[in-house]
């Protein structure tokens, strides 16, 4: 019997963007199970805009049709919770240049603390490089239309807390 074939995608997702979702249904093509794993704490300075169940809830509708998709929310160290949870791939995503030295970084920190943990970047499509969770968070705070940046169930959450402008309408 062969091993099921875990990997972990972390982050905050503050929200999760159509970037965010184009690594996700990607991996699901390396993987079996891809555990989305939304962090209690962050290694940067980040005031979110939803809470922390709020996301779980809103990236667990996003893929309520992907059986093999799972949210959690975690706490600690990466590495620990993805030993608990069978994963012994962390897939990161990367836009641009400018993400590889702390990606990079953290890699190697992790692998340190657990030699068993493999590491992956993984580029968005193209037409995502420029996405981040940040602008689109800004662009939706000064009622700008995110509604090609967004999967709709956020796009819906954006609208409620923003104003329906971020929708286009």
């Amino acid at each position: 019997m062969v091993d099921e074939r875990i990997a972990i995608y972390p982050g905050s997702f503050d929200p999760l963007t159509l970037g965010h979702d184009d690594i996700v249904r990607r991996s699901l093509r390396l993987v079996d199970q891809v555990i989305v794993a939304i962090a209690a704490t962050t290694t940067h300075d980040k005031n979110p805009d939803f809470s922390l169940d709020e996301r779980v809830e809103l990236i667990s509708e996003v893929y309520g049709d992907e059986p093999r998709v799972q949210v959690v929310p975690f706490e600690g160290l990466l590495v620990n919770f993805a030993r608990a949870n069978g994963a012994r791939l962390i897939v990161r995503g990367l836009r641009a240049v400018s993400d590889f030295e702390y990606e990079f970084q953290m890699a190697l920190m992790n692998r340190s603390l657990w030699p068993e943990i493999e590491v992956i970047f993984m580029a968005p499509a193209s037409s995502y490089t420029f996405l981040s969770s940040s602008l689109v968070r800004e662009v939706a705070r000064l009622g700008g239309d995110v509604s090609g940046f967004v999967p709709p169930p956020v796009l819906r959450e954006l609208a409620r807390v923003y104003g329906s402008a971020v929708a286009g309408t």
